[in-house]
């Protein structure tokens, strides 16, 4: 359903504009800066944050949507799969 005239999704914290199917890499960054993302498959998520940082998030269950802000999920140490960047 289209969102109303007048109404931006902006309006809706937890709603998303964008997505995009993550593919894992230790080299080559997202399109963008993350907002969320979605894990369809359980399992640890190595990411680049915004900043620089990385961090492995261990056990992730599969549905999670992880609110994380990130430019990259390495394939090193990830065992996630299914992955959905969220803008």
């Amino acid at each position: 359903m289209a969102v109303p005239t007048g109404i931006s999704s902006s309006s809706f914290p937890n709603s998303f504009d964008y997505a995009e199917v993550i593919t894992k890499s230790d080299t080559v960054n997202l399109s963008g800066l993350t907002r969320a993302i979605y894990v369809g498959a359980t399992g640890n998520i190595t990411a680049v944050m915004g900043n620089g940082d990385v961090v492995l998030f261990s056990t992730i269950p599969a549905g999670m949507i992880l609110p994380i802000r990130c430019i990259r999920v390495n394939s090193t140490a990830t065992t996630a799969a299914t992955m959905v960047a969220l803008y």
